[in-house]
């Protein structure tokens, strides 16, 4: 597999590419096996302890091992965990173009993991304190893809993506450059007003199958799951929820499903599914991200939707065998 995705990235990498700019939030993630959850009032010891970048950081560490040019337009703040995601950045080769707090430390979650299921706490920071003129600083170029990422549409932050998409993207037939938007399971948190203007710019939706309910059941696609058991039925769930969702959205869609790859549409065309490549995981943390990253690479880079979507499962099954640090590596 590792010598076929080595084959399609080479066919365009003597092509110069253009860039993908994230508009997501970057924060520390500190995971924490432990044994078992703790009542409320009572006591656990983590058997691991690991700080990690996490956030957006996975979407863009992905495009930039692929090969692409890649910027991260979010807020950091000044303190010990800003200085430990501008390494991250750096050692990445992704530049920081976006505003600088001095008066906040960037934020952390803590993931309590007690292998069944993951437990989060977080706390907000630098990144989420954005405001109306956060993303002045981005120009889009042509051929460039921006990433948009649900943590960034649920808090102060949001009056900067309402603000950017107005000023570079109120005609989707003229764009010269494409948007990528992950959008979240707690849809109900983004403002009536914001979700229009999203849906209105027709951006590039990436879900996983969750993603993709909450958003079919917020905007009242004609979605259909009666039917889906654990037996059998999701092809044909997949094939529906692409094309009930996608009709709705009139933007291209891409539906990730982990071993089983993806199913996209975009407007005009028929919903196919593009197999995944299955393997044995060490962890599934973050494939959404390296998923999304990768496709947003091979966007810049040229390739069509189909075949930058083909590469990204092809490289999530590839990130998903090896863990470091709670994280993938590609």
């Amino acid at each position: 597999m590792l010598n076929s995705l080595k084959g399609l990235l080479s066919r365009k990498n003597d092509v110069p590419s253009p860039t993908v700019i994230s508009l997501g939030q970057v924060w520390v993630d500190i995971m924490m096996d432990i044994d078992a959850i703790p009542q409320p009032g009572g006591f656990a010891v983590a058997n691991h302890t690991m700080p990690s970048v996490g956030g957006s950081f996975r979407v863009m560490q992905a495009a930039s091992r692929i090969g692409a040019a890649t910027k991260h337009a979010g807020v950091i703040g000044n303190g010990p965990w800003a200085s430990l995601i501008r390494k991250a950045l750096n050692d990445n080769g992704i530049e920081h173009i976006g505003q600088d707090r001095i008066d906040a430390d960037s934020g952390f979650r803590l993931v309590l993991n007690d292998s069944e299921r993951k437990t989060f706490v977080a706390t907000y920071g630098a990144e989420s304190q954005g405001n109306e003129n956060t993303f002045d600083c981005v120009e889009p170029g042509e051929g460039d893809v921006v990433h948009i990422s649900a943590n960034t549409l649920m808090d102060h932050s949001a009056s900067g993506i309402d603000a950017f998409l107005h000023r570079t993207s109120s005609d989707p037939t003229t764009r010269d450059y494409s948007i990528v938007l992950n959008p979240t399971n707690t849809l109900h948190m983004v403002s009536d007003h914001l979700l229009e203007d999203l849906v209105l710019v027709r951006p590039i939706w990436s879900c996983n199958r969750q993603e993709a309910m909450t958003l079919a059941e917020r905007l009242g696609a004609p979605i259909d799951d009666s039917k889906v058991t654990i037996g059998g039925g999701l092809d044909d769930f997949m094939h529906q929820l692409c094309d009930g969702l996608g009709a709705t959205l009139r933007a291209p869609l891409v539906l990730r499903v982990g071993a089983r790859g993806a199913w996209i549409r975009e407007p005009g065309g028929e919903t196919i599914h593009i197999e995944g490549y299955p393997t044995k995981a060490v962890h599934t943390r973050s494939a959404g991200g390296c998923h999304t990253g990768v496709m947003c690479a091979m966007l810049a880079k040229g390739h069509s939707l189909a075949e930058s979507v083909k590469i990204a499962n092809a490289a999530a099954s590839i990130a998903i065998q090896h863990s470091l640090n709670g994280g993938y590596t590609l």
